[in-house]
């Protein structure tokens, strides 16, 4: 009788958050990128409460207590589909350290993908955008508050200024590598496991 290896458990689903300043491209490069790694997507602007909106649109920037409630909506709808197996994309801002802090309080998984832009790319993309609630007024307030990944974040820093299809394909071939070597440190023993990436 021949031995059947044993099955190996299905890698785990990316847990991802597309973040990055006001026009730096996040909603169209999390929404490609979900439908390539065949994950749902989370609009994070869509958490955000009626009176944060209502700030916004009055071109008030929003304070940290202000973003508190809707990091952690973000933060319970990003951990319940990692819960599920589902894996997940999400667009949002994360702007500060202590932000990306608290969504990986409800999620410890999450890699975040950094667009990086500079100031007048942002406000030119703001300008051209129409129907959404955040004015050109308040990107200055962006770049203010940014505070890009530190080296021990897992965070992957791309050029937002790119084609979002460049953007989306760097992103992707980046999270296949991340995944193929945490696939290999579950399966390896401990005296021989692999460190995690950064």
């Amino acid at each position: 009788m021949t031995d059947v290896p044993p099955e190996r458990p299905a890698p785990p689903r990316p847990v991802v958050v597309v973040m990055g300043v006001t026009g730096s491209g996040k909603s169209t490069v999390g929404a490609r990128l979900a439908a390539i790694l065949g994950c749902p997507y989370l609009e994070g602007d869509d958490k955000h409460p009626p009176e944060n909106i209502a700030r916004m649109r009055a071109g008030i920037a929003l304070t940290d207590a202000d973003r508190a409630g809707w990091l952690d909506a973000v933060g319970g709808d990003i951990a319940a589909a990692a819960a599920a197996g589902r894996g997940i994309v999400a667009a949002c801002s994360a702007l500060k350290q202590s932000y990306r802090d608290r969504l990986r309080h409800h999620c410890p998984d999450i890699v975040f993908v950094y667009l990086a832009v500079d100031p007048l790319t942002a406000r030119e993309r703001v300008a051209r955008r129409a129907g959404h609630f955040m004015p050109p007024s308040l990107v200055d307030s962006q770049f203010a508050s940014l505070e890009p990944p530190a080296p021990d974040e897992a965070a992957l820093t791309l050029d937002g200024r790119r084609p979002a299809t460049e953007i989306v394909d760097a992103a992707a071939r980046a999270l296949a590598v991340l995944a193929r070597r945490q696939d290999i440190d579950r399966l390896a023993s401990p005296a021989t496991a692999l460190p995690r990436p950064p």
